[in-house]
């Protein structure tokens, strides 16, 4: 286990919970989120989902950085592809959110997950994420099929 393990299982609030559904991750806005008018600025809300999806994958045992070193067998990465996103009502400075990632379908060297910034019961930003799983060089590879086990519900147990 490295330290980047340790820290994601000994700070479990840091990285958020897994759920039956998916994962949810704290958020605080600060300062630096908002614009000059103490609105949560859109691009802070990519920032807000790329944590919930990378602190989903590490809990489900699908480390970034392990992948990249092959653990797993080829080096790997993820990159995304493609995001359709909708802004649905503004977070303030001081709000506090939750970030909520769901997979929806995992096929071949593609995940799409679909994510929520909450406040509340209130849905403020909502993305569908399609990630590419690639090589070093840039090709698409599949997720190796331990991994993509992982991230279904009955998959988590133990990650």
């Amino acid at each position: 286990m490295t330290a980047r393990d340790e820290g994601a299982r000994g700070w479990p609030d840091l990285a958020g919970r897994l759920t039956g559904e998916g994962h949810v991750l704290a958020v605080r806005v600060y300062y630096e989120d908002t614009d000059f008018t103490g609105v949560v600025y859109h691009a802070a809300y990519l920032k807000f989902i790329e944590r919930g999806r990378s602190d989903f994958l590490r809990l489900c045992g699908i480390h970034h950085a392990r992948l990249a070193d092959g653990a797993h067998g080829e080096a790997l990465a993820f990159a995304v592809r493609h995001m359709e996103i909708d802004f649905h009502a503004p977070a303030r400075i001081d709000d506090l959110l939750e970030v909520t990632t769901r997979l929806d379908t995992a096929r071949g060297a593609r995940l799409v997950l679909v994510q929520e910034v909450r406040r509340g019961d209130d849905v403020l930003f909502s993305a569908r994420v399609t990630v590419a799983v690639i090589s070093a060089q840039g090709r698409p590879r599949r997720l190796p099929a331990d991994l993509a086990a992982r991230l279904a519900p009955g998959g988590r147990e133990g990650a």
